[in-house]
C-alpha cells in the first residue's frame, strides 16, 4: 500500500523562498570593522539571489550542474551565493581559503569550476593561481580589494554589484530532483589529496531540520547566530541553511576573526548562539579574561571540529556563565553527527560527565563501533572501536571528478556502505559517544593503547598550559611512546617534571610521556585542528628541542 502524501522535493530553493517571504524581516548582519555593520533583510537577500541567478545564467552562461566556486569570508554576499547557486540547479563549490596553493589549485581543477566568486581582499591569494586553472572562465569580485592584481588575468573579471544591478528581482527557480548535488565541499586533505563530498538538496534540507531541533542547536526566529566557523567548512555546519528555515538572524564576522573583534561584535549585536572550533574559543576566553565585555546574551556556544578540552568548557561557565555545547561531526557527515545535551534529572555537577562527551546520536544518524578484529562492539560505555555511521546526510562515496565515477575507498567505507570515520571511542547504552582518539593518532605502546586526546585534555587543564598536543613517536622497546608538545602561558614557570607529576595524578604511570618539547604554538590545519602530522615530521627531522625524563 502506497501512502497518500504529496511528493514534494526537499530543495535549497524551498529554504530560499520560505526564508525570504515568511521571515523577510530577519537579517544577515556583516561585521565591517570600524564602520557600521552592513544589514540585509532575508527579503532583500531573496531579491538579490534572483538577480545573482539571472547574472550567472544570462551573463556568464552557467547551465545545468556546472560548478560555481566561492572564495569568500562569512558575509551577506557569500550567503547569496549559498542560496542562489544551488537553487538555480548549479553546484556551489566552497573553497577553503586556508589551504596551500597547490591543494587549492587541485580542488578547483578537480571540480572543474567554471565561475569563481571571490572577495576583493582575497585577490592576492587567487591571482597567482589563475594561470593554473584552465576551467575557470569568469571571476566575479565582491567587496573592497585591489583589482590591479587581476590586470593580466585570463578569465573575464566582473564586479559583483555591477552584475546584479538592474536585473529582475524574481527568478523562476526550477523544480529539481532533491537527490541532485547542491554543494560540493572538500575534506582538508590531511592525508593524500582532498576528497570531494557532494551534498544533495535533500541532505541539506534534512540536516537543517536537525540543526533546528531542540536536541541540537534549537535555532528560532528569536535568536541571532554568530557562525565563526567558516562558510567553506562543511557549509558552516549547516547554520546558514538552518537560519533561513527558522528565521534566525545571522551575524557574519567576515574577515574579523581575532578575539578582540569577536568580543566587540558579541557585545554590540547580542547574539544568543555562536559556533566555532576550540582554538577560536580559547582565544576568545583569553580576551574575555583580559578585558571586561558584556557577553551575557550568549545562551550556548557550540564547539566542534575537534575535541574541546573540559578545562575550556569549565572556564567559560565558571568565569563567564557561558554554556559550551559540545558537538561532533566531519565533512562526510554534513557535519552534524551528535550533540552533547545531558539527559534530564541530573544535578549541574552530574551533567558535566555528559557535556564532556561528543554527544548523543539523533534518530537520523545510526552508529556502530568496529573492533580491531572486525567484530562490532557493544554500547556499554567501555568497549572501544572505530566509529562507523550511516544516515540521510552521511556520505556514501566521494566525488570522482571528470570521470564521474564515485570513489569508495575501502579504508573510508565498509563493504555494506557505512562511513568509516577514523575516530575511535565508546558509546554508552543510551547513545552518548566519547571519542578517545583518531585511529591514526592512537599511541600503540607495548600492546596497549594510549589516548593522545586524554593526555592533551589533562595537560590543558593545568593553569600554566595554553595548548598541548601529544603524538606517537617510535620507541625501540615499546614500539611507540607519547611525545608531549606544550605551549605555556605568558610568564609561566612550570617545568617538564611538574607537568609530568601533574599528569601522574590523573593517568596510569605507564601512560606518562617521557619525551617533552616546548613549542611557540601547536601547528593547525586549515580548519583550526591540531595538525599532528606536522609535529611527527618535526620530531623525525630533529626540529624539536626534545627533553627526555626518566
Amino acid at each position: 500500500m502506497l501512502s497518500t502524501m504529496q511528493d514534494v522535493p526537499l530543495t535549497v530553493s524551498r529554504l530560499l523562498r520560505h526564508g525570504s517571504v515568511v521571515h523577510g524581516d530577519s537579517q544577515v548582519i556583516t561585521w565591517t570593522g570600524d564602520a557600521a555593520p552592513e544589514r540585509r533583510t532575508f527579503a532583500e537577500i531573496g531579491r538579490r539571489c534572483a538577480q545573482l541567478a539571472h547574472a550567472l545564467r544570462d551573463e556568464l552562461g552557467v547551465r545545468g550542474d556546472q560548478r560555481v566556486g566561492s572564495l569568500m569570508w562569512n558575509n551577506s554576499d557569500h550567503m547569496e551565493a549559498y542560496l542562489a547557486v544551488p537553487s538555480m540547479g548549479a553546484v556551489l563549490h566552497t573553497l577553503n581559503l586556508r589551504l596551500p596553493a597547490d591543494q587549492l589549485t587541485w580542488i578547483v581543477n578537480h571540480a572543474a569550476d567554471r565561475v569563481l566568486i571571490v572577495n576583493g581582499s582575497l585577490l592576492p591569494l587567487l591571482a597567482p593561481l589563475l594561470p593554473h586553472l584552465p576551467t575557470v572562465e569568469h571571476v566575479v569580485v565582491a567587496g573592497p580589494g585591489d583589482r590591479s592584481v587581476l590586470a593580466d588575468a585570463r578569465p573575464q573579471v566582473h564586479e559583483y554589484e555591477e552584475l546584479l544591478a538592474g536585473r529582475e528581482t524574481g527568478f523562476d527557480w526550477p523544480e529539481l530532483d532533491e537527490r541532485e548535488a547542491a554543494v560540493l565541499c572538500y575534506t582538508s586533505g590531511t592525508t593524500g589529496d582532498p576528497k570531494g563530498v557532494a551534498y544533495s538538496h535533500r541532505s541539506i534540507y534534512l540536516h537543517a531540520l536537525q540543526v533546528n531541533n531542540a536536541e541540537a542547536f534549537a535555532m528560532t526566529v528569536a535568536d541571532t547566530m554568530l557562525p565563526v566557523v567558516p562558510m567553506f567548512h562543511v557549509n558552516a555546519w549547516g547554520l546558514p541553511h538552518a537560519a533561513f528555515m527558522a528565521g534566525t538572524t545571522l551575524l557574519m564576522p567576515d574577515r574579523f576573526l581575532q578575539p578582540a573583534p569577536l568580543a566587540e561584535m558579541i557585545e554590540a549585536e547580542r547574539p544568543t548562539l555562536a559556533a566555532a572550533v576550540p582554538t577560536i574559543w580559547q582565544g576568545l576566553l583569553a580576551e574575555l579574561d583580559a578585558r571586561k565585555r558584556d557577553v551575557t546574551s550568549l545562551r550556548n556556544v557550540i564547539i566542534g571540529g575537534a575535541a574541546c578540552p573540559p578545562s575550556l568548557m569549565r572556564a567559560f561557565w565558571d568565569r563567564h556563565a557561558i554554556r559550551v555545547l559540545h558537538a561532533w561531526g566531519m565533512t562526510e557527515t554534513s557535519p552534524l553527527g551528535c550533540i552533547a545535551h545531558p539527559p534530564k534529572g541530573l544535578s549541574e555537577e552530574e551533567e558535566w560527565a555528559y557535556r564532556q562527551t561528543q554527544g548523543r546520536f539523533p534518530a537520523s544518524v545510526e552508529a556502530r563501533l568496529a573492533g580491531a578484529d572486525g567484530t562490532f562492539q557493544p554500547w556499554d560505555g567501555k568497549s572501544t572501536g572505530e566509529l562507523e555511521v550511516r544516515g540521510p546526510w552521511i556520505a556514501a562515496a566521494y566525488y570522482g571528478g571528470a570521470a564521474g565515477v564515485p570513489l569508495r575507498p575501502e579504508d573510508k567505507f565498509s563493504p555494506d556502505g557505512w562511513l568509516r570515520t577514523g575516530d575511535v571511542g565508546t558509546i554508552t547504552p543510551d547513545g552518548y559517544l566519547t571519542l578517545t582518539d583518531r585511529a591514526k593518532d592512537v599511541i600503540k605502546s607495548g600492546g596497549e593503547w594510549i589516548s593522545s586526546v586524554e593526555l592533551e585534555n589533562h595537560l590543558m587543564a593545568h593553569p600554566e598550559v595554553a595548548e598541548a598536543a601529544v603524538v606517537a613517536v617510535p620507541d625501540e622497546k615499546w614500539g611507540e611512546r607519547p611525545l608531549a608538545t606544550v605551549v605555556l602561558r605568558e610568564g609561566a614557570g612550570v617545568d617538564y617534571a611538574e607537568l609530568r607529576a601533574f599528569l601522574a595524578e590523573r593517568v596510569a604511570r605507564w601512560q606518562l610521556p617521557e619525551r617533552w618539547a616546548l613549542v611557540p604554538a601547536v601547528p593547525k590545519t586549515s580548519v583550526g585542528k591540531f595538525d599532528k602530522k606536522v609535529i611527527r615530521r618535526q620530531y623525525a627531522d630533529g626540529e624539536l628541542d626534545v627533553r627526555q625524563l626518566g
